[in-house]
């Protein structure tokens, strides 16, 4: 069988497609907790800081200009953080 039709990823792509993956979770993550701040439950933020360090460290290591794709889903996850923040009781 020919791999033509889906040849393969360079490695690097593989790590941009990992750190898309992480994003796209942790934006659900938030997704879900505005929703249960706006319907008046009390949410536990433990671990998204940890979480958000490591997809940090993870575009840290990516080599200049590889992680340039990554920048629309960055910037949808500091909106929705920003929405989560404007939403939560004030303490």
């Amino acid at each position: 069988m020919s791999d033509v039709a889906n040849p393969p990823l360079p490695a690097r792509s593989f790590d941009v497609l990992a750190i898309m993956t992480a994003i796209e979770s942790l934006l659900g993550i938030l997704v879900m907790a505005r929703a249960l701040v706006m319907a008046g439950r009390a949410i536990d933020l433990a671990g998204l800081d940890r979480e958000a360090a490591r997809l940090a460290a993870a575009i840290a290591c990516l080599p200049p200009g590889v992680g340039h794709p990554l920048k629309p889903s960055l910037e949808a996850l500091m909106r929705e953080a920003d929405l989560l923040a404007e939403h939560l009781p004030r303490p």
